[in-house]
């Protein structure tokens, strides 16, 4: 079954890049892709951009509104997703365990609906 990892992290506390700490990140997300890709469960996913480069999006009423910013002002921000293959949700849960993020902000995990 695919399940989605939505990751959320603080990013005013995300290292810069070019940082021993933003070098040392990375090296652990590449190694959290490598086991997760080599496994077979890896299906999709990226780093998304900071929030305040996004638009929140409403229809009320016909009436199109678009405003700067994420849809959660406060708090973790959305810096990441994941497609993955699981056999079961403990499975999934385990391994968003073993993800970076987890340690420092949070994963959603939720199965994709599949017909």
């Amino acid at each position: 079954m695919k399940y989605l990892y939505l990751l959320y992290a603080d990013e005013s506390k995300m290292p810069a890049p070019g940082t021993p700490a933003f070098n040392a990140q990375n090296d652990a997300f590449n190694n959290y892709f490598a086991e997760i890709d080599g496994k077979g469960m890896f299906k999709a996913g990226d780093p998304v951009q900071a929030s305040r480069t996004s638009k929140t999006v409403r229809v009320r009423n016909g009436h199109t509104e678009a405003t700067s910013g994420p849809f959660n002002k406060t708090g973790d921000q959305l810096v990441g997703f994941y497609v993955i293959e699981a056999k079961d949700l403990d499975e999934a849960v385990a391994y968003a365990a073993k993800c970076p993020v987890a340690h420092v902000g949070a994963m959603e995990v939720r199965p994709i609906f599949q017909t």
